[in-house]
């Protein structure tokens, strides 16, 4: 499954915050080389280079079009198409930060990746982490039981399992911290307003929703956007100005060696 940067970005603010949330918790200062893993259309990218201007910064994605648009976006910046679960840096260039903003929700193996991702680092490197949280939110539900509840049944059975359930705080506390120094772990939870239920459809259309409507032909894919549509419906009022607010929560981790 290859991912939208176009419909990605269309809410590139909302899907940044966290971004620079999760950067200004990151206390390694005036690092040589910094891997923005799973850096999708480069907007967490720019980040990086924003915060390190004197920084070496390569961008790493498994999508050859979210790669293809953050070369357009930042053409002085090094952009890879890689398996994350995969990656290592080049010995003779070793990493000291290694960057992540929602990534390793769609990636499962965590009690034996991310370790390994932060032995990679030297002493006083980190491993910045973000992950939606959000598997047990109506949104999500839903996608489920509409996934379940269709004539598509059968050909959607996969695409719950493209998302990995993620694990408390405590866990990836006691999964990192024999690596490291220092492990700082928190979440948080963002209410985006958006313009209605279509809003939010929107929104999930280059996200969570992909992996049900990549398995869909076109006339089943309106058909359960529009049965998703109905069964959310409920859960998201709108507000008084028409807005309806989406509750998003996330889990960040910043591991440092």
């Amino acid at each position: 499954m290859d991912w939208s940067a176009k419909q990605y970005v269309k809410f590139e603010d909302e899907r940044t915050r966290p971004a620079r949330d999760l950067l200004a918790a990151v206390p390694t200062h005036d690092p040589r080389r910094v891997v923005d893993l799973g850096c999708g259309p480069g907007n967490t990218t720019e980040l990086l280079l924003q915060r390190f201007p004197k920084a070496e910064i390569v961008g790493i994605d498994s999508s050859p079009d979210m790669v293809t648009n953050a070369r357009a976006r930042l053409r002085n910046i090094s952009f890879e198409v890689a398996d994350l679960t995969t990656w290592r840096p080049n010995p003779a260039a070793p990493v000291d930060i290694i960057y992540s903003n929602a990534v390793f929700q769609w990636i499962g193996g965590h009690a034996t990746i991310l370790p390994r991702l932060a032995d990679l680092l030297p002493a006083g490197g980190s491993f910045a982490i973000q992950m939606p949280d959000n598997l047990e939110e109506p949104s999500h539900v839903a996608m489920r039981e509409v996934a379940r509840s269709g004539s598509w049944a059968a050909k959607l059975a996969a695409a719950e399992a493209s998302r990995t359930p993620i694990g408390s705080p405590s866990w990836y506390y006691s999964v990192l911290k024999p690596h490291v120094a220092r492990v700082d772990v928190w979440r948080t939870v963002y209410h985006h307003p958006l313009d209605g239920v279509d809003g939010i459809v929107e929104w999930f259309k280059g996200s969570g929703l992909r992996p049900f409507l990549a398995l869909l032909e076109t006339a089943e894919r309106e058909a359960y956007l529009a049965a998703y549509r109905t069964a959310i419906t409920p859960h998201y009022p709108p507000a008084s100005d028409g807005k309806v607010l989406l509750a998003f929560p996330r889990l960040f981790i910043v591991a440092t060696r």
